[in-house]
């Protein structure tokens, strides 16, 4: 049974996607048969697992398996599957509209990243689109499992806007999808070229994929009940077919039978990258639960990593028995290791859970905590053995590994001992020194952990705070990154060692040094009072610092003070922040400092105390509550 074709427009963010893949990625053109492939083996991953339930779905088509053929005559690539298939609504849903997949975060990394990138395609669920890059014009036929026959479904496009909808007549249950090959990609009617890049992007998926025995010729089709009117190159006898890639789980054979090769081609076919990993490790755990681990630290990180929720992560797949569950990354590692790829076979979970069972379910708890404890193991290992690639990690991932600082209180320590920051006794901008080597280093007497939070590592490392530390010599840490005022809020020691912020709280003075500081707001309580007049309500305080020694005044903080740039950013993020008046910390030994103490001009005074407070704020990174008027100020000190 036909219908008449229904036209229908596609969505418009399918639009701009079609658009982009079709005008953009010149490089890695074999992408689509990585995403089609990839998409046929979820689709019998679903049959399986739905089969659990219903064992009736399995009947009728036999094993499991992907068809992949060429017809060179019809210029077609051909790749079929024995999955779960899809309704017409499934269609539309998946295909037509933006649905539940990534194609607006795909389309916004796009934009970000200027240029079309191939790695993309994978990682935001819009594979399929893919096709579009080599074939001008796509049709699908699809039968799911639980419907019959006539309840098939045709879709076309040649990706320009539009697609076509009918019902059609489908014998057996699946997807069948037919790429019609633009001029120019005749590469892809070779056998030997599509048996190379199945080898190469494919060769672990756990399903047999197939190809006809006789495609030496080039002319061999797909099934012949695949389609009609030779849309899949149907011959008139079926051809015999062979299994082309290794069709077993990879993670399932012992490590000693595993080269680097394969387990780095796994981890290309799984993560849809074309970077190698940095590391990995398998694991099997024997005992009361049984499962096993594959797991990967990426050597770049996903473009999609900082975007989406945590419901839209898929890190990590979960198998039971090998037989695919779901993409569950939020419930085999919390969301600092969201960069994480890999499997997790178990053996002893109940095969009925559903994703609000596994949220509360001790043993996946167990598991969680395994891999978790193996990737911080991993990523310790890298650091010891492996310096130039931990630092490459860092790099990438430093900042969301500085979340867990955060998330996971019971390994805070365990967290806070793979960070590297920059140092006041470090060279430029490099990120080398851990908490252990300055521990290392501190000097005797020294009890805390110092330093200093700005936007940006220049604003660090020229804090006027770090004054009085240098000239003692004692090493600061330069936290530069937003996430660090954030993430120290919680890392409140170290190794026994309290971490603190140079400019918060009152500095530890000896006794000599503390009379010193006394006598010097003794001797400036005059010019103190002045300043506070002056400033009004600008200020909570005005104070003799022991933090300088060549600036001429700083902003403190209070321990539990938001730092300025911090409090600016989540104001800009529309986070509601109080106001606080800062305390200004002066040096009365500078100059500016003497010539505001002996300044009669009343107006004049008013300018240089401002100033001193605006020059401090701008250098904590606090916003100027008014720039308009702080140029003037300058301007007319300058002038006079």
């Amino acid at each position: 049974m036909t219908t008449t074709p229904e036209t229908r427009k596609f969505e418009a963010e399918v639009a701009q996607v079609l658009h982009l893949v079709t005008h953009s990625l010149y490089s890695h053109k074999e992408i689509f048969l990585r995403e089609l492939v990839s998409n046929a083996s979820d689709a019998c991953d679903k049959l399986r697992f739905e089969a659990i339930a219903q064992p009736d779905l399995l009947a009728g088509a036999g094993e499991l398996h992907i068809d992949v053929s060429a017809d060179r005559e019809a210029r077609t690539v051909t790749i079929r599957d024995t999955g779960i298939g899809m309704s017409r609504d499934e269609v539309v849903e998946n295909i037509g509209s933006i649905a539940s997949s990534g194609t607006r975060r795909f389309l916004e990394a796009m934009g970000s990243e200027q240029k079309a990138d191939a790695r993309l395609i994978g990682q935001f669920g819009v594979g399929f689109y893919s096709a579009f890059v080599v074939a001008d014009r796509v049709t699908v036929l699809t039968r799911r499992a639980d419907a019959p026959a006539g309840e098939g479904v045709k879709w076309e496009s040649d990706g320009r806007g539009e697609y076509t909808l009918e019902a059609v007549d489908l014998p057996e249950r699946g997807t069948t999808v037919i790429l019609h090959l633009k001029e120019g990609e005749d590469e892809f009617l070779e056998p030997w070229t599509l048996r190379s890049l199945i080898t190469k992007y494919s060769d672990h998926v756990a399903f047999p994929i197939r190809m006809p025995k006789d495609a030496g010729d080039g002319d061999a089709g797909a099934d012949a009940d695949a389609g009609t009117d030779g849309e899949a190159g149907a011959q008139a006898a079926a051809p015999a077919w062979e299994t082309v890639n290794d069709a077993s789980a990879l993670w399932t054979r012992p490590k000693a039978e595993i080269g680097d090769e394969e387990y780095q081609n796994f981890y290309k076919a799984l993560g849809h990258d074309f970077n190698d990993a940095a590391a990995w490790t398998h694991n099997r755990v024997e005992g009361s639960q049984s499962f096993t681990t594959l797991l990967y630290l990426p050597s770049q990180p996903p473009f999609d990593l900082m975007m989406g929720g945590r419901d839209e992560r898929k890190g990590l797949k979960l198998y039971i028995k090998r037989v695919f569950i779901m993409d569950a990354a939020e419930e085999l590692l919390p969301n600092y290791l969201r960069f994480v790829r890999g499997v997790v076979d178990a053996d002893d979970l109940p095969l009925n859970v559903s994703r609000e069972i596994l949220q509360h379910n001790r043993q996946l708890e167990r598991i969680k905590g395994a891999c978790v404890k193996r990737v911080l193991d991993l990523i310790e290992k890298l650091s010891r053995d492996e310096p130039e690639k931990f630092a490459a990690f860092l790099k990438a991932f430093g900042n969301t590994l500085k979340e867990g600082i955060v998330e996971d209180a019971g390994n805070r320590e365990r967290i806070a001992k793979l960070l590297r920051f920059s140092s006041t006794k470090g060279e430029g901008e490099a990120r080398d020194v851990s908490l252990d080597d300055y521990i290392g280093r501190m000097q005797d007497g020294q009890d805390a952990i110092w330093y200093v939070t700005a936007d940006g590592h220049r604003a660090a490392a020229g804090s006027p705070q770090l004054e009085a530390f240098k000239a003692r010599g004692i090493e600061v840490l330069l936290m530069s990154d937003r996430i660090d005022e954030w993430m120290l809020g919680h890392l409140r020691e170290y190794a026994g060692k309290p971490m603190r912020h140079v400019a918060k709280g009152e500095l530890p003075l000896d006794e000599a040094e503390k009379q010193k500081l006394a006598d010097a707001a003794g001797a400036a309580a005059p010019l103190l009072e002045r300043i506070k007049r002056l400033l009004g309500d600008r200020v909570e305080d005005v104070r003799v610092s022991a933090r300088l020694t060549d600036s001429p005044s700083c902003l403190a903080m209070s321990e539990w003070e938001m730092a300025p740039h911090l409090a600016k950013l989540l104001r800009d993020a529309g986070q509601d922040v109080p106001e606080q008046n800062p305390t200004l910390e002066i040096n009365p030994q500078h100059a500016l400092l003497r010539r505001l103490q002996g300044e009669a001009d009343d107006a004049r005074a008013t300018d240089l105390a401002h100033l001193l407070l605006e020059q401090a704020e701008l250098a904590a990174g606090a916003p100027l509550p008014d720039p308009a008027a702080f140029l003037q100020r300058v301007n007319r000190l300058l002038a006079g």
